[in-house]
């Protein structure tokens, strides 16, 4: 239980939001490389620098003051103290009432590291004054003729300005931190503009949105996009079956009615009209199939797995060529032993509409395929008279019929062959592509998977 409680209580710590999760993992690193440098350097290097230079120091106020405590008069004492303290630059001065405490700034780091390397080296030492001046050192000095003092720059124990070291770095650390936080917040832009996308578009609202930022981020986008666009597809061809159901159906239950009404108790049907109402039933049968076969969920067929593409082929165009139709598969390129990995359901729907439309239109369909190292592509041709340039993108369309001058009873469907192909070729992150075939010269399916 507490190691439950601790773990709660340190996600409560933790940013919630990207940006500031984001800032952390950056400020963090910076902070502690930070403190440790800075402690690295005041404990080792700058406090060994000052010990050293102090303990040179230490000598040569040794030397001045066994000088002046082995004179024999004060006189004495005092000229040769100035003698030789001149020349090594320091500066002597008799004292009355010297201080008793030593004195030095509170950010004087290394002035605790003077004081007490001159109290180790020179047992006569009173007080060490570095709080009166911080450009120079004061040493009370306890004598045979008097207490006196020397005094000397501070430059002589301690590195000169020894917080620009800390300063500096400090400010680059500060300088370098805010312009990552600029360019981190260029890299979260593209995050939140595809956030707040996907949130509207949960709302009902659709946005403008460009992938941009980073290549995984133009991925995600992209995908994003890519599933929008499906759903929105989707979307509108529910909408364009159930009004081409209700369109369709119109025309053969009319015609019904209209049959029905011819009908009485003095006026029995005649042989005509029944087989015209069966043929009615007939294609309002296979159009409602034709519309449950394009609505059918992709969820209700089976998952994608590896099969052999070339047995698949052949046993596609076995069953069609079974089923009484010109068929056949003319080429296959590649390993005849390799394997994609798709939804056998699902393709097959497809490669069977296009055989029939193949066969609708012309007198024969010819199949070929190639298995490369990254993609299935499989063509259907045939000979019929093919599709205009200008009415491919519409062919793909549900409920597209590019003749109006054909009727149902000639078996010309419900239009949705193409579209279920085309669904079917996106289902598997592909896409379906129309031509003129070159070998029949009537037009050209090709159906293009991932492997």
């Amino acid at each position: 239980m507490s190691n439950n409680a601790d773990a709660t209580q340190m996600r409560k710590l933790v940013p919630r939001g990207l940006y500031a999760r984001a800032a952390l993992i950056l400020f963090l690193p910076v902070v502690v490389v930070t403190t440790v440098v800075s402690v690295m350097f005041l404990q080792r290097h700058f406090e060994g620098v000052t010990r050293q230079m102090t303990a040179s120091m230490s000598h040569e106020l040794t030397f001045v003051a066994q000088l002046i405590d082995s004179a024999a008069t004060p006189d004495a004492a005092r000229r040769a103290g100035v003698s030789v303290a001149r020349p090594l630059e320091l500066e002597l001065a008799l004292l009355v009432d010297p201080p008793t405490e030593d004195r030095r700034l509170f950010y004087d780091f290394s002035g605790r590291v003077v004081t007490e390397v001159l109290r180790d080296a020179l047992p006569q030492v009173i007080s060490v004054d570095l709080a009166s001046s911080d450009r120079r050192v004061s040493v009370a000095l306890d004598g045979p003729h008097g207490p006196y003092a020397l005094s000397f720059e501070r430059r002589r124990v301690s590195a000169s300005n020894p917080h620009q070291l800390l300063v500096l770095m400090v400010f680059t650390s500060v300088l370098m931190t805010g312009i990552a936080m600029i360019f981190l917040r260029n890299q979260l832009r593209p995050i939140r503009r595809l956030a707040y996308a996907a949130e509207e578009y949960g709302k009902g609202r659709i946005v403008p949105y460009r992938p941009s930022g980073a290549v995984e981020l133009r991925s995600a986008g992209t995908a994003f996009l890519d599933m929008r666009n499906r759903l929105e597809r989707q979307n509108d061809q529910r909408k364009l079956m159930m009004s081409g159901i209700s369109h369709d159906l119109r025309t053969p239950l009319t015609r019904m009615k209209l049959g029905l009404s011819m009908i009485g108790p003095d006026m029995p049907p005649e042989p005509g009209d029944i087989s015209a109402m069966e043929a009615d039933i007939a294609e309002m049968n296979r159009m409602v199939d034709g519309f449950l076969d394009y609505a059918r969920d992709d969820a209700q067929d089976s998952a994608p797995q590896p099969i052999a593409a070339a047995g698949f082929l052949e046993g596609l165009v076995a069953d069609a060529q079974r089923a009484g139709q010109q068929a056949s598969l003319v080429q296959f390129e590649g390993d005849r032993d390799g394997l994609a990995t798709f939804r056998p359901d699902m393709l097959r729907r497809a490669l069977e509409n296009l055989i029939g439309n193949a066969v609708r239109y012309g007198s024969r369909a010819e199949m070929d395929a190639s298995l490369g190292p990254r993609s299935l592509r499989i063509g259907i041709e045939d000979d019929g008279p093919g599709i205009p340039e200008d009415s491919l993108d519409a062919a793909m369309r549900p409920f597209t019929r590019l003749d109006p001058s054909r009727r149902r009873n000639s078996a010309q469907g419900a239009g949705l062959g193409l579209a279920i192909a085309a669904d079917v070729a996106r289902a598997h992150g592909g896409q379906l592509r129309l031509g003129r075939g070159p070998r029949l010269g009537g037009l050209r399916a090709e159906i293009v998977i991932p492997r």
